[in-house]
Parts: C-alpha cells; sequence; structure tokens
C-alpha cells in the first residue's frame, strides 16, 4: 500500500516551500542579504507604489470575504450530496436522475442568466445567488423526489452565478478602481489558495456535523417526510454561509455593471444597462456572436470547457481509479488523500504566483495542459499505486495554476459589456462533457484516457491562442479586443442594435394599426 502520510508530508512541505517563495517577505530577504536595492527596471510588484498596494489589498479582502463564504457553502455540500440521497432510500438510477438535472440546470439557465447579472448587476446576481442555493439546502429536509428534483434544479442556477458573477464583479471592480492590471493575476492566485484552504476545513467541518448525530425525522409518523440532523447537517452550515454571503455583498460590495457599448474605455455603465432595456433573449444572442466571431474569445471557451470537463471527470473517478489499484480488503484514508490533492492546489496556486512575474499567462496555460493531459496518460496506463497517486496530484498542482492563469486570460479576452454572459456560454459545453460522463459508464480507465485526449487537444488550441496573442500584444499587455475581431464584434453589435430598434418600431407600427 502506498505511503499517503509521506506522500501528504512532502506534498505539504513542497506547499510551504513556494508559497514563501511567492511571498513578498522571498524578496525583502534576498534583498537584505545581497544588499541590493529594488530595481524597478525589473518590473513586477516593484513598480507598483504602496498606495495602489493597500488599494488593491482592501479591494481584495472585500472580495474573498465574499467569494470564500460562497465557496464554503459549495464545499460543504458536495461531498453529501449523494450520500443523503442514497440514506433517503432513493436507487443509483432515481440518483443519477438528480444529478443529470443538476448539471442540465445549470447549462440551460445558465445561457442567459449571465446575461442578467451583466445587465441587472453583478452585486445583485450575488445576493440572488445567495438566496437560491440556500433554498436548495432547505430542500435537503424533505425526503420527496419532486421537491430534492427542484433542490437540484436551484442548484445548478446557483453554480453558473458562482462560477462567473464573482469573477466578473471582481474584473470590473479592478477596472473602476484603476488598479494596476498585474494585480489582478495575484487576485486570482489568492482566490484560488484560499479555495483550497477553504475545501479541506469544509471537508473537517462537514464530517464532524454529519456525524454528530443519526438523519431523524421530525415526526413519529411512519412515512414522515421532514427530517434533520445526519448528512443534512452541513447543508445547514452551507445556509448559514449563504445568508453571510448575501449580507457580505450588501455591506462590503458597491454595484457594477457590464459596460455599455458606447462606453469609452474605462467609463463606468453606472447601472444605465437595465433588464428592462435587454431581453434574455437578445442578450444570450449578442453573447453567442460575439464568442463565434471573435477567436480569441471562442478558443478560450473551448480550452476552458476541455480543462474543466477533464478536471470534473477525474472528481468521478479518482476514487474508483485508486481502489482498483489498491490491495483487497484495504480502506483507503479518504480525508488525507482530499486533504494531499488540496494542499497540491494550494501550491499550484503559489507556483503561478512565481511564473506570472516571467511568463505571460497564456504560456504557463501550455505547459499546465501539456503536463496535465500526461499526468492522466501515467494514470490510465499504470497499475502501481503510488505512481497513479502522485500523477493525481501532479493533476492537482496544474488544477491549482489553471484557475488563476484561465482568470487572467479571460480578464483581457472577454469584453466587459457581456462578461458574465460569455462565461455562462463557456459552461455549455462543460455541462454537455460532464452529462456524458454520467451518462455513458465508461471505466476509469477509458475516462482518463478520454481526459488525455481531450487535454492534449486543449494544449494544441492553447499553442495556437498563444501565437495569436503574442502577435497582437508582444509585450504581454492585456487588450479586450484587437484588430478584425473587434471591429467584427462591434459590428455585430450595431447591427444588432439596429435590428432591435426596428424590431421595435414595427411593433408600434402594428399597434397603431390595430387601434
Amino acid at each position: 500500500m502506498s505511503n499517503y502520510s509521506l506522500i501528504f508530508a512532502l506534498t505539504l512541505l513542497l506547499n510551504i516551500v513556494v508559497t514563501f517563495r511567492s511571498s513578498g517577505g522571498y524578496a525583502k530577504i534576498i534583498r537584505w542579504i545581497s544588499g541590493a536595492q529594488a530595481n524597478p527596471e525589473n518590473g513586477g510588484s516593484e513598480t507598483i507604489s504602496v498606495a495602489e498596494k493597500s488599494k488593491h489589498s482592501k479591494l481584495l479582502m472585500r472580495y474573498l470575504t465574499v467569494y470564500l463564504l460562497a465557496t464554503l457553502s459549495d464545499w460543504l455540500q458536495g461531498p453529501y450530496v449523494y450520500a443523503l440521497y442514497d440514506s433517503y432510500g432513493y436507487s443509483q438510477h432515481d440518483i443519477a436522475v438528480l444529478f443529470v438535472a443538476g448539471f442540465g440546470s445549470s447549462m440551460i439557465f445558465g445561457s442567459f442568466i449571465g446575461g442578467m447579472a451583466d445587465a441587472g448587476g453583478r452585486r445583485n446576481f450575488v445576493i440572488i445567488f445567495a438566496f437560491i442555493y440556500a433554498a436548495s439546502c432547505l430542500t435537503k429536509h424533505v425526503k420527496d423526489f419532486n421537491v430534492l428534483l427542484i433542490g437540484r434544479l436551484l442548484g445548478g442556477i446557483a453554480t453558473s452565478l458562482l462560477f462567473s458573477v464573482f469573477d466578473s464583479w471582481l474584473i470590473r471592480a479592478h477596472s473602476i478602481a484603476k488598479i494596476d492590471k498585474s494585480l489582478l493575476s495575484q487576485s486570482f492566485s489568492m482566490a484560488s489558495y484560499g479555495n483550497s484552504i477553504i475545501a479541506i476545513l469544509a471537508g473537517l467541518v462537514a464530517n464532524r456535523a454529519a456525524n454528530a448525530m443519526d438523519l431523524t425525522p421530525f415526526s413519529t409518523e411512519a412515512d414522515a417526510k421532514v427530517y434533520y440532523g445526519g448528512y443534512i447537517a452541513p447543508f445547514d452550515i452551507a445556509f448559514v454561509a449563504l445568508v453571510l454571503v448575501g449580507i457580505c455583498a450588501c455591506v462590503l460590495w458597491e454595484e457594477n455593471y457590464g459596460e455599455s457599448s458606447g462606453a469609452s474605455d474605462g467609463d463606468s455603465d453606472n447601472g444605465e444597462n437595465s433588464l428592462s432595456g435587454l431581453s434574455c433573449f437578445k442578450n444570450m444572442q449578442r453573447a453567442y456572436v460575439t464568442t463565434i466571431r471573435n477567436r480569441n474569445i471562442l478558443l478560450c471557451g473551448i480550452i476552458s470547457s476541455l480543462f474543466e470537463g477533464s478536471m470534473y471527470i477525474f472528481v468521478f473517478m479518482w476514487t474508483p481509479s485508486l481502489t482498483s489499484v489498491t490491495e483487497q480488503g484495504t480502506t483507503l484514508p479518504f480525508g488525507l488523500i482530499f486533504s494531499t490533492f488540496m494542499v497540491s492546489c494550494m501550491a499550484g496556486a503559489s507556483l503561478f504566483s512565481i511564473f506570472i512575474s516571467k511568463y505571460r499567462a497564456e504560456r504557463l496555460a501550455v505547459y499546465v495542459f501539456f503536463v496535465s493531459s500526461l499526468c492522466f496518460l501515467f494514470i490510465s496506463m499504470t497499475k502501481n499505486e503510488t505512481v497513479t497517486f502522485v500523477a493525481m496530484n501532479v493533476f492537482e498542482i496544474g488544477v491549482g495554476m489553471y484557475f488563476p492563469s484561465m482568470g487572467t486570460m479571460k480578464s483581457s479576452i472577454v469584453p466587459e459589456t457581456q462578461r458574465a454572459a460569455i462565461y455562462n456560454l463557456y459552461r455549455i459545453p462543460l455541462n454537455f462533457i460532464v452529462l456524458t460522463s454520467l451518462l455513458t459508464n465508461l471505466t476509469p480507465r477509458v475516462s482518463f484516457m478520454v481526459c488525455f485526449g481531450m487535454l492534449l487537444t486543449a494544449s494544441f488550441l492553447q499553442t495556437c491562442l498563444l501565437r495569436k496573442r503574442d502577435i497582437e500584444s508582444p509585450q504581454g499587455t492585456n487588450v479586450e479586443l484587437g484588430g478584425k475581431d473587434a471591429e467584427d464584434e462591434k459590428e455585430e453589435n450595431q447591427e444588432l442594435l439596429a435590428n432591435d430598434t426596428m424590431t421595435g418600431d414595427n411593433e408600434d407600427d402594428a399597434k397603431v394599426s390595430m387601434v
């Protein structure tokens, strides 16, 4: 049997080393030892004023307070959804239907809810996220398939908001505050690092809460429908976290919107882009057209779907994969394994902070995708338990580097006017990949070979994107849209607005004719 404790200790040591290396304290110690002064010509954080760093720290603290509470609520629920349905006595088929409903909901509603967030305000939709996800948690108390199905549908909508609206708010807040763009990468790195810490803490808290008491009906009747305790307890804690998300968002965050199409750079929308001005369908249509016409945006979406799809398949399959290479009769330390994965993610986020000062995010992503593809190849080919587990942790390091890398790329590639809408469009192929993996019953080995193919494809597409971005922005500066793609996107928006105006005029003429 593999020595999981030793691998955890080595991973933790790696995390400590790279985290210290990425910190400002390391640079100060090196300068103190060498007696050298900071050289502004070297770029990086040394060129940023103390006042701007302070402004960034305050914004980051406000963002992380809300964001990490939201991810806490998500991590608390994740490990116990299947266990709760199983404890209610539902069959494997019924549970599969509930899971498919959740991902299907995210795929369908996510296609237009992002456009609503751009128009109605990102903070408002964070509050809506908290309300919807809290309602989903409450449905877990009821042992009724239809009620649980509604809860999964609500959870799918909330998931779409979690992975789009929060990032959109942060990027826009950075822009409004006129904070140096290089600090945005640090924000994503800190969010990824903090998310991994929250995952570990959530696992410990949820485990203690779930084991505190048995699943108990509120009434003594034989057909009791409402329960408490047991696997429901983590959902109750998540409910409290979501209430705090809504309150903190109201208090700590100011409202921001997608920039209006005619706004100049740096101008805020000031809420003029309202839900009444644009229908959900038109928002979705414009986001779709922008994505299809702009090759950078399209490539970014395909790449993110391929990587995150592989990540979800890994989540579903790592347990049976490790079990298949472990001696029969051996109980795997799942808690320790999960903690090792999260520490690896933290190390990945710190590695991103180190490398982003020397390499642009697009180049780092090429390396992440290629190494991750090799990890899946090793996992699918080897029958050695230690090699399998080490490869899994290397992939998790890649996950830790992926999220800040992709967040940085999206911030400069996706236009602010439709950011949340396009982010949610990206999740449509992602959810299709997840649904396919759930419905096809592939073995872990075949699933990981599919992941190898998807990540190899992502590596190739990311290389194409890197070359294109190197031409558009040789110095690695962030540009939102450039060249022919920018002109196409603007022309398409003008065409759509013209069509909307003509449609409105035709409707008015029709009303007059009827009178």
